[in-house]
């Protein structure tokens, strides 16, 4: 009976601690969200010269620089501190594609388009990554691996500027960090991630991803210049 007992108790309070990062992860997701807005509204005001292929490996470098200072400050407010602010820099970086979009007569539509969108998307995965009893962690081997291919791809694109490749390169994104939302809230879920401050990161990634790939597709094919 004492060891039922300790067996329901252990899984109890392991439930606890599962729930409780998955909350601070959402509330966290949320908050990050209001520097990115922030960020993106300053840059696209200032017309910061974002754009080019060497701004795109700065982008890559300092990017890099913040997730590491992020995982390495995981378990102290610095770690939240240095979340935001990459998010800030997040925003701000997505001045070049927010710029060219507000230059189609439909340019504020679209970005609500994407935005709901891509909300869309993470209610329904996040809903199915929580109640579903089928293992998605299997898509995470797969996944990476499309995104190293989609991460090269990209920078030679850079220079290249192959339209087509823009659009399947995009096409792929939206599917493979569709496939990591899964992945990462599951993670959470099921108690393979403890920590809300890099839970917060990879799914805010994802989100950040989705919606950028789908901004330009939408761009792409429902641009108006009328």
């Amino acid at each position: 009976m004492n060891n039922m007992q300790n067996t329901y108790d252990l899984s109890s309070g392991r439930q606890l601690v599962q729930h409780k990062v998955l909350r601070n992860t959402y509330w966290l997701l949320a908050l990050s969200m209001v520097p990115t807005i922030f960020g993106a509204a300053l840059g696209v005001s200032l017309q910061l010269p974002l754009g080019g292929g060497l701004m795109a490996l700065l982008f890559l470098g300092i990017a890099f620089g913040f997730i590491w200072g992020i995982e390495k400050n995981k378990d102290s407010g610095m770690g939240v501190a240095l979340l935001l602010g990459f998010t800030f820099f997040m925003g701000l970086m997505l001045t070049p594609l927010l710029s060219r979009i507000l230059g189609y007569a439909n340019g504020p539509f679209l970005i609500m388009t994407a935005f709901g969108g891509t909300a869309s998307v993470f209610a329904v995965l996040a809903s199915i990554a929580t109640v579903s009893k089928r293992d998605f962690s299997g898509v995470a081997s797969w996944a990476f691996a499309g995104l190293i291919v989609i991460l090269l791809a990209s920078i030679a694109n850079i220079f290249l500027g192959i339209p087509a490749l823009a659009i399947v390169i995009s096409v792929i994104a939206i599917a493979i960090f569709s496939a990591y939302i899964l992945y990462d809230v599951q993670q959470i879920v099921n108690g393979g991630e403890t920590n809300y401050i890099r839970a917060t990161l990879s799914i805010y990634l994802d989100i950040y991803n989705i919606f950028t790939h789908l901004l330009s597709l939408l761009g792409i094919f429902g641009g108006s210049r009328d």
